[in-house]
């Protein structure tokens, strides 16, 4: 992790150089536009390590008021600190106008091993109305429909829990065999058991995409009236496999935006930068981790136009 000292003086000459002035034009040659459009965030996974007391001046210089903050094992806050640490996270956000719009944890049952109700109750709290899910996993050895009706119990119980605190649950699509909702109708089919008001998507285009390449238009019709995060990120075709790629590069592209529209969504969206390397201690990784942002952000708006 750098040092204090070390990110200020970064920080200082960054703010002071062209790096974050072109995000500060597009948000405002764009504010009209994005006043009309969607509630933009970005996750923050990519800025962890980076003093958290800078973490607000930095996204307010990119035009960014809103952040899906890992608070998890390795995230911004640990789950065993979250009813102490998870305020000061929110107060030191707060003078530059950045909120947190969802909780990313590790929870996808009611357990003391995740201190489920501590952390919910604590965002909740805090205003924070969403929190991502924890994946479910499958045994690709044993029969698929067991393995559903076997989460069944673990879902209601955290959705039960969830509705009584007043914070909306949101499963994440991932890619991969073992990964339930890869395919999104697994976990769509138990979705129906709720309201959509108590248990919501985080929907991962990009996962979407790789599971099914040209069926992902199905896919969204299926999920639209059920997410309470849209998620933007993107990947190029490699070989037999994937990589990720910046937003306006890759395989993903204005399309789904167009699709979300005219199927009525104007809910909120969220930003991940998945291509980056490196880490916040490596020389010049403060500097690449703001511009690939803006860059990302600069995409993402102008879909939206």
């Amino acid at each position: 992790m750098i040092s204090r000292r070390s990110f200020l003086q970064n920080s200082a000459a960054l703010l002071s150089c062209s790096v974050l002035q072109p995000i500060t034009n597009v948000a405002s040659a764009a504010g009209t536009t994005a006043a009309k459009g969607p509630e933009f965030s970005v996750f923050s996974k990519h800025f962890l390590g980076i003093p958290t007391e800078q973490m607000g001046e930095i996204l307010a210089g990119l035009g960014v008021n809103g952040i899906e903050a890992p608070i998890r094992p390795g995230g911004h806050v640990e789950p065993a600190k979250v009813e102490d640490e998870l305020p000061k996270f929110v107060e030191t956000l707060k003078p530059y106008g950045v909120k947190i719009t969802m909780l990313t944890s590790g929870i996808n049952s009611v357990s003391s091993a995740t201190h489920t109700e501590a952390v919910l109750r604590t965002a909740k709290k805090l205003g924070i109305p969403r929190f991502r899910m924890n994946w479910y996993n499958y045994d690709n050895k044993k029969p698929v429909w067991p393995q559903l009706d076997e989460v069944r119990p673990q879902l209601k119980d955290l959705v039960t829990l969830s509705k009584e605190i007043g914070i909306l649950p949101c499963y994440q699509n991932h890619s991969g065999a073992k990964l339930m909702g890869a395919g999104i109708w697994d976990i769509a089919l138990l979705m129906r058991e709720y309201p959509k008001e108590d248990l919501a998507w985080a929907f991962d285009i990009m996962h979407a995409t790789i599971e099914g390449s040209t069926s992902w238009p199905t896919e969204v019709a299926l999920v639209a009236d059920r997410i309470g995060m849209a998620f933007f990120k993107n990947f190029s075709w490699e070989g037999k496999g994937h990589k990720p790629a910046p937003l306006g590069e890759g395989v993903v592209g204005k399309a789904y935006v167009d699709q979300l529209k005219s199927l009525g969504y104007a809910g909120p969206v969220c930003l991940h930068i998945e291509h980056l390397k490196g880490k916040s201690k490596d020389p010049g990784y403060l500097e690449a981790a703001i511009e690939a942002t803006r860059k990302d952000l600069a995409t993402l708006r102008s879909w939206w136009v």
